[in-house]
């Protein structure tokens, strides 16, 4: 035995031995290498740096698991099926199904480990896109939310934490100065952690009654309120001369349902938030003027809820145009100069681009006029704000040349209906005459938002752009007791109803179940138990009287096919006064064969340069196999879900009604791989590496909001083979 390797084994061993830790050290600091947050980070990049599965071997990804949550017999009541984008830490996936199971896998195999349902045999509502971790030491949590209620839960054992809340459980109905029982709150995206501190935003109503969507921090340990933000101010406070004088006490929404993010380094967390409620018209509970802080980016200081600084999108919003998804934490090279930014997208189609410490736009941005409400009381914004860069996203005008061409008859049909409609551009407000909003409170970026890729600083977004019919009804309102309950009833309904589910008698279809003939497919009770604990999407209403809902259910068997009361007679002079209400709601500009009345694409995957504001690329997001066959061009489809991008040169994105899992190469937006899910994937995926090996995880549950199949799968591939 030669005894140099007596000393050389052990040196050389020692040598193996550091570098595995240091490699393990990298590993374990880069977070971009593990999906242990919603959309992969604190930053919300959606981006990974695993490169295993690339653009030269995705095509021999196959089926690693499927784990199918048994939700199926579940869920006649969804809505939108599962569109959680799970997480997973130390090999263990954290996921909620379609019903609302927090459930945890193992991550290799798709072997069930635990599960636990916050509703145990109730009826599930709402819907939930992740779920958050903390950890100190061995205490492990998972906080989520289902229903009014925030649940933290042992990441171990799967069963409530006793020492958080009450038991485990928070009602968020609480601490948001209103009467937690005539209010409905939920959350359905996850919040985010700072240090022991959990902030979270809310899902509220959109109508006249609907809760405020103040910014809460809660301690991780305790579930006391740390601090609270106030997105409709109170007396005293910025922006409280916004508003109507009562505001802070009659408005709603102004909400965070999109989710939030993190930079870390400045302890600022970035909150983009939604329209104040109710929603397209303001007299009598939101007043004149701006409204802030809705339709805001928010710059929080995470360790007290201080306002850093605000970005309103659109000041006093009439058009239900949310901030629909977290900013991305971006950086941007400008004239030679790396900037630190936050990218917002929007339902319009436009992306801001916002200095991460003083909130200044770095692209200019044109305030310009805009048409005015026709409505009596209506004070609307005189001026929005237009981006010039980057490019949009979706187009943000259109003329009858902009039509439909796939066929000449759905062109003609398309423009006889295109004239029938009030519209005048990007921000044309709602009246008495359907309303064509475009791209349409569907259109532009959705909840799923944008990936992110710090090494080349490209932007990735999927879009819809299809349009949304709307309109506003003037509406008696009876006197205090009328002897016709139907009458007051239709009253409640258009206040609190009609903005989803429209007018029985308005232009159908809409995106929301119809609740014409109402009485051939529900009795009463039946109609009182959705309104006291909700449905699917569709929250409670707690504060709506016993009387109330009874006048609800006595207008909805009473009224006829074109919308009338057919019992009672017209109420005599002075008894009544006069509002608007919502009428038509949420409609899409179809043609006759039900496609989308505009040219393609219809849903598009786009491609922006952050440095340039450039749009790099943009190409067809899905498409309809029979229009296919007829030598259509794929149009793309309506999408609901997001995208990652990683560091193997790939966009991977579900999200399209044929129901289709994609990799697109992210140089060229050239389609690498599909697959064929098994329902549709309205998520966005996860990517994450254990043992060496590169997995991708989407959940495939389907949803009628796209009209995709109903499923419980959750699918995660691999590569075959060696890899």
């Amino acid at each position: 035995m030669n005894p140099d390797s007596i000393t050389k084994k052990p040196v050389l061993l020692i040598s193996m031995l550091i570098f595995l830790t240091f490699v393990s050290c990298q590993q374990e600091d880069d977070p971009h290498r593990t999906w242990k947050v919603y959309k992969g980070d604190a930053a919300s990049t959606s981006y990974s740096s695993l490169d295993q599965i690339n653009r030269d071997n995705v095509n021999q990804l196959e089926v690693a698991w499927i784990y199918n949550s048994g939700d199926h017999d579940e869920i006649d009541w969804i809505f939108s099926g599962s569109q959680n984008n799970p997480i997973i830490v130390d090999g263990v996936m954290y996921l909620t199904t379609p019903v609302i199971k927090l459930t945890a896998l193992d991550a290799t195999t798709g072997e069930l480990l635990w599960i636990f349902d916050p509703f145990e045999g109730e009826t599930p509502r709402g819907v939930n896109r992740g779920v958050v971790y903390w950890e100190d030491g061995n205490d492990k949590r998972i906080f989520f939310s289902a229903g009014s209620f925030l649940y933290a839960i042992d990441a171990k054992t799967g069963r409530p934490v006793s020492e958080f809340g009450n038991e485990g459980i928070i009602d968020m109905r609480e601490g948001l100065d209103r009467d937690p029982g005539l209010i409905s709150v939920s959350y359905s995206s996850p919040g985010i952690i700072h240090n022991d501190l959990l902030i979270m935003g809310s899902t509220v109503g959109e109508g006249r009654g609907a809760a405020p969507g103040h910014i809460r921090a809660y301690n991780t340990r305790t579930g006391e309120i740390a601090w609270i933000f106030h997105t409709i101010p109170h007396p005293g406070e910025y922006g409280y001369d916004t508003w109507g004088s009562d505001a802070w006490q009659l408005a709603g929404g102004t909400n965070n349902w999109a989710g939030m993010s993190l930079d870390t380094e400045r302890e600022i967390v970035f909150v983009p938030t939604g329209s104040p409620a109710p929603d397209f018209y303001t007299p009598g509970t939101r007043g004149e003027g701006a409204h802030l802080f809705g339709n805001s980016v928010l710059a929080l200081d995470a360790n007290t809820g201080e306002r850093i600084w605000h970005y309103q999108v659109i000041p006093h919003d009439l058009w239900d145009y949310d901030l629909p998804a977290p900013a991305n934490l971006v950086t941007v090279e400008i004239d030679g100069r790396e900037i630190d930014a936050v990218a917002q997208v929007t339902k319009q189609g436009f992306v801001f681009v916002l200095d991460r410490e003083t909130g200044e736009p770095l692209f200019p941005v044109e305030e310009r006029p805009v048409p005015q409400s026709d409505i009596d009381g209506e004070e609307s914004w005189p001026t929005q704000l237009f981006p010039l860069k980057p490019e949009p996203i979706v187009r943000q005008h259109i003329t009858e040349d902009d039509l439909t061409n796939i066929s000449p008859e759905a062109n003609e049909y398309a423009r006889q209906r295109f004239r029938e409609l009030h519209y005048e551009g990007l921000f044309t407000p709602v009246s008495e005459q359907e309303t064509l909003f475009y791209p349409g409170t569907r259109g532009g970026a959705l909840w799923g938002g944008a990936s992110y890729d710090p090494e080349t600083n490209m932007l990735y977004i999927n879009a819809n752009e299809f349009g949304s019919i709307f309109s506003l009804r003037r509406v008696q309102v009876p006197a205090a007791d009328p002897e016709d309950i139907a009458a007051r009833g239709q009253s409640v309904y258009l206040a609190n109803c009609a903005s989803c589910h429209s007018t029985p008698g308005g232009r159908q279809p809409t995106q929301f179940p119809s609740l014409e003939q109402a009485e051939e497919r529900f009795n009463g009770s039946d109609i009182m138990e959705i309104l006291d604990t909700g449905q699917g999407d569709m929250p409670p209403f707690p504060f709506l009287s016993e009387e109330e809902k009874e006048a609800i259910i006595a207008y909805l068997f009473d009224v006829d096919e074109e919308g009338n009361i057919t019992s009672g007679g017209e109420p005599q002079e002075g008894s009544y006064t006069y509002r608007h209400d919502v009428d038509t709601a949420y409609q899409l500009f179809l043609d006759e064969d039900g496609y989308f009345a505009t040219a393609p694409p219809w849903g598009s995957l786009n491609a922006i340069n952050l440095n340039t504001g450039e749009l790099v690329w943009k190409v067809p997001l899905g498409e309809f196999e029979e229009l296919t066959e007829k030598g259509i061009p794929p149009t793309g489809t309506q999408n609901l879900g997001g995208s990652i991008v990683t560091a193997g040169g790939l966009v991977f994105i579900a999200a399209t009604a044929d129901e289709k899992f994609r990799a697109f190469d992210k140089e060229t937006g050239e389609i690498l791989w599909e697959y064929q899910l098994p329902a549709g994937g309205h998520a966005s995926p996860s990517t994450y590496e254990i043992d060496g090996r590169q997995y991708v995880v989407i959940a495939a549950a389907g949803g009628t909001r796209v009209g995709t199949t109903k499923g419980d799968a959750f699918i995660a591939f691999t590569l075959n083979g060696d890899h």
